[in-house]
């Protein structure tokens, strides 16, 4: 099974299960909303506490630590409908779905983290035995509310997408300035000029850098520069590996 679809089963089992509570209604994802409150729309993506975004980096993160303590390529992604969030600052928001990176696994160059959680955000919220079951139009109405979490800043490719699909804001942890000087390849175009380019697309989508500071930077450094490696992983023959490995 590969990285993608087991984060997919993964998050689906916990929906199919909350499914079962929720029977009566057509959508808690539309119970929750409306999608297009001019005020939902409008709130500050800086209205929210640094703690909500520190939870929610968190997450992404643990999207990696699910399949392996010390992985190579760490670039995890939760997604995440925060419009109760911007009313009420104590709420944390609703997890949608969790995507990591799995191109190195798959062979397909385009499955980013990004990438693979928007395609499990879209068969999740689609799926006609899940928690949400949107029709097609409706799930593009849906990603305008969402939240992107990743754990490095998301390339041309990913913000593209991003762009394309109109949601509301993308928080990242490790820049792609920071990922070349640690000795990452990357295109040398950051996001925020991907999404002011986007302007014809009739979106806005805000970004916030660097959460928490610069936390998520451990992750990306041990691969190229000989950083220490992560808990629970010991360096062996130039990698890090989940200590008792053989």
């Amino acid at each position: 099974m590969r990285f993608s679809q087991l984060i997919l089963c993964t998050l689906s089992l916990a929906n199919s299960a909350a499914s079962r509570q929720h029977a009566a209604h057509h959508s808690l994802l539309f119970n929750q909303m409306p999608i297009q409150s001019s005020e939902v729309q409008e709130s500050s993506s800086n209205d929210l506490p640094l703690s909500t975004r520190e939870h929610w980096m968190r997450i992404a993160s643990s999207a990696n630590h699910a399949i392996s303590p010390c992985p190579f390529a760490p670039f995890g992604t939760a997604i995440v409908n925060h419009t109760l969030s911007f009313s009420d600052p104590t709420h944390l928001g609703e997890l949608i779905c969790m995507g990591v990176n799995d191109n190195g696994h798959s062979g397909n160059p385009t499955l980013h983290g990004e990438m693979v959680g928007i395609g499990n955000c879209t068969s999740i919220l689609t799926d006609p035995e899940g928690l949400y079951k949107l029709s097609a139009s409706e799930t593009k109405e849906a990603w305008r509310s969402f939240s992107l979490y990743t754990t490095a800043e998301p390339c041309p490719m990913c913000a593209g997408a991003i762009a394309w699909a109109g949601m509301k804001e993308v928080v990242y942890g490790t820049s792609i300035e920071k990922l070349i000087d640690l000795g990452w390849s990357q295109i040398e175009i950051g996001s925020q000029e991907v999404f002011e380019r986007a302007g014809r697309l009739g979106r806005k989508t805000e970004v916030i850098g660097d959460v928490p500071g610069h936390a998520m930077d451990k992750w990306f450094e041990w691969q190229f520069m000989g950083g220490e490696c992560p808990e629970g992983c010991e360096r062996r023959e130039q990698k890090c590996l989940p200590k008792g490995h053989s």
